[in-house]
């Protein structure tokens, strides 16, 4: 038996929804425990793109369990839907397979819309947040003033606290000059949503701690990555929630004891959505990827920002997460290039640092410092085993292992389940 937590090294975006599902296969229960829709998993199998944003990636697999934690913040309208898509795509969603926390918070149409009016208001300062309500959900939560599934599960309870928050809400609404809710719409369409997901609703950490006696192999699934932690991320430009390996614990209630390894996925090179400083930012690896139709969001579409690979970035992820192994994802976006820069230090100022300054704008200012690496310009998606890889890919991968001091397990070259390669 082993329990995996799954973290994202870099800013997000690493491949991790394409990692889970195929670790899937070996584990029992697949966990979500920090973020809301704001992610954006995608995952091919046979042909088909699935894009998942609140349920786990392992509902891809029959006969697994997927749990949704305490820790995550739920849109039920958007979890509805989910399902319903993936129905369309003959996956089905049951309560055999589907299990939701009755203590996870809910987004709400008021937090939306004070996302969208705050990210309006800051003008060139703004965040980049996806506007899907996030920190405004985890900020009543904070509060004490949120409300969860728990409450949806009991209509009454529920129109009663939404009154009294819509109320308070539309106040400030009202104050940012943006249009008021109407309690009785709101009211109805989450009642609806409600009714819908009620089968799936329980308590979550009873049913992990039960799982874990009977030596189930449980996963648990990352959303956005280490930088984008609200305590060890680049702030502000950040998310809401841990998104680092201790948010697996408290957003699931399985104790840390009981977690055996922490696998990082990072890709090849770096990337990042939305604002923030981004130290191996590179526009003409931008602009080719891109226009190799790659390295766009899964949530909003947005053109990622792309970069060389930042190992002073992924060895702090790794110190932070306590990494034991790394699946290196997207290592066929590099085929074509005659050689690969890779920072190993930053420069600000006159110092030479091997790990990024906690402010922001001291981030921002710093320069990056390469090595070159030589590139291979064979086309890797074909590779079924590490002997396949070219002898240059190969170094490449083993230079990053070695620059973040965990070691290399997994290998995807493309977006299909079997291009993957295990070590």
């Amino acid at each position: 038996m082993s329990n995996t937590i799954l973290v994202g090294a870099q800013w997000g975006d690493e491949g991790k929804g394409k990692i889970i599902d195929f670790l899937t296969e070996t584990a029992d229960i697949v966990v979500r425990s920090q973020g809301g829709n704001n992610a954006g998993h995608t995952v091919i199998v046979g042909g088909t793109k699935y894009v998942l944003h609140l349920i786990p990636s392992g509902i891809l697999r029959p006969g697994k369990k997927c749990v949704i934690g305490n820790g995550v913040v739920i849109d039920p309208i958007a979890v509805a839907k989910e399902i319903a898509g993936l129905a369309e795509k003959k996956i089905k969603v049951s309560k055999s397979n589907l299990l939701i926390s009755d203590c996870a918070h809910l987004v709400l149409p008021y937090h939306r819309s004070i996302d969208e009016q705050r990210e309006a208001r800051k003008g060139k300062n703004k965040i980049g947040t996806t506007k899907r309500g996030i920190g405004p959900a985890y900020g009543d939560k904070a509060a004490r003033v949120g409300l969860r599934m728990g409450d949806l599960m009991q209509p009454a309870l529920f129109s009663e606290k939404l009154a009294q928050r819509i109320k308070e809400n539309n106040a400030v609404l009202k104050a940012f000059g943006a249009k008021p809710l109407k309690f009785a719409e709101v009211n109805a369409a989450y009642l609806e949503a409600g009714k819908k997901l009620a089968p799936f609703v329980g308590n979550t950490v009873v049913f992990l701690h039960e799982a874990l006696k009977a030596g189930k192999e449980i996963l648990f699934e990352g959303a956005q990555g280490t930088f984008l932690d609200i305590d060890h991320g680049t702030y502000p430009y950040v998310t809401s929630s841990n998104t680092t390996a201790g948010g697996a614990c408290t957003g699931s209630g399985v104790p840390p004891h009981r977690m055996d390894r922490v696998l990082g996925v990072m890709k090849a090179y770096t990337t990042r959505v939305g604002e923030g400083p981004f130290p191996t930012e590179n526009d003409a690896f931008s602009d080719m990827l891109h226009g190799m139709g790659r390295e766009f969001g899964a949530t909003t579409g947005r053109a990622r920002r792309c970069g060389w690979f930042d190992a002073v970035a992924v060895r702090y992820a790794g110190m932070i997460n306590g990494i034991d192994d790394i699946a290196v994802t997207n290592l066929d976006g590099l085929d074509t290039l005659p050689s690969i820069q890779v920072c190993t230090h930053y420069k600000i100022g006159k110092m030479t640092v091997d790990v990024p300054p906690s402010d922001f704008r001291q981030l921002r200012d710093a320069k990056p410092v390469y090595i070159e690496l030589p590139g291979w310009q064979t086309p890797t998606h074909e590779a079924k085993k590490y002997s396949d890889l070219p002898k240059n890919a190969r170094a490449y991968l083993q230079k990053i292992a070695e620059l973040t001091g965990a070691k290399l397990t997994i290998a995807s070259v493309g977006p299909n389940r079997d291009q993957t390669i295990v070590l």
